[in-house]
């Protein structure tokens, strides 16, 4: 990367995505704000983080999907007198079936963690990222946020919106020193799978959580960089061609990939 943030809040910090995050600004000399739920696993990785590259981490144990939790977030940084440069918006999970049939507290719970307290943190922190020197958003989409998804649809639905929202702040960024990153990781060698309860998830190429964090830092290490990366070249080729594709036509092919 050009420009190494100072301080980086990281969402889902406990695993996947989050863990590999925050391991990588720590070896780059950022000081660390960890969230998750499990704060015995935030704990660890602090310690450890703290032990091997001698940063400061901050532990927020916090259930992004209970109403008000980014304001939650953004006043205990406010309290600890933490001006954040960057945040990796990871948190995030799947719930599996037609969405008929699909238990209504879930449905809540899924809106609240992937889009409701994404965007609130997003808007919460974002001033301060837009005027940082080294400022840095990266939202967790996925290769699901190319097309509708029928019996994950609203795990679709959800990233698809993160990858909108992600793609028009980095519009807004524009002459600004903040870099923007939507990441559109395919099936990845996380736990994903397993909270979601069903391999179904599991359409495209598996790269391992490395690889993904890897492509990220190699998107953000760019002189200008672009809206949106999506992991791994034949993700890559997928997520454009079903775009090109009839609706109809790119439905039947999700519904036969989706299917039992």
């Amino acid at each position: 990367m050009t420009a190494n943030p100072r301080c980086v809040v990281v969402t889902g910090a406990s695993s996947g995505f989050g863990v590999e995050f925050a391991r990588r600004f720590a070896a780059r000399g950022a000081s660390l704000v960890l969230v998750a739920r499990r704060k015995d696993r935030l704990d660890a990785l602090a310690l450890e983080l703290e032990a091997a590259h001698g940063v400061k981490c901050v532990v927020i144990p916090m259930d992004l999907a209970e109403p008000g939790a980014a304001q939650r977030i953004a006043a205990e940084l406010a309290t600890r007198d933490i001006q954040p440069d960057a945040l990796i918006n990871n948190a995030g999970f799947g719930i599996d079936g037609p969405f008929a049939e699909s238990d209504p507290d879930a449905v809540r719970r899924l809106l609240q963690v992937n889009v409701v307290a994404l965007t609130e943190l997003t808007r919460l922190l974002l001033p301060a990222l837009l005027d940082a020197k080294h400022g840095v958003l990266v939202n967790v989409a996925s290769t699901a946020a190319f097309q509708p998804l029928p019996s994950i649809a609203l795990y679709a639905a959800s990233k698809a919106y993160v990858r909108s929202l992600t793609e028009a702040l980095w519009k807004e960024a524009e002459g600004t020193p903040l870099r923007v990153l939507a990441l559109c990781p395919g099936p990845t060698e996380t736990e994903f799978f397993e909270a979601a309860g069903s391999e179904r998830f599991k359409v495209g190429q598996v790269l391992t959580v490395e690889a993904v964090v890897d492509e990220a830092f190699a998107a953000l290490s760019r002189a200008r960089t672009r809206p949106t990366r999506v992991a791994g070249w034949r993700n890559r080729v997928t997520a454009h061609a079903s775009r090109l594709a009839p609706t109809r036509v790119a439905l039947r092919v999700a519904a036969d990939l989706t299917k039992d």
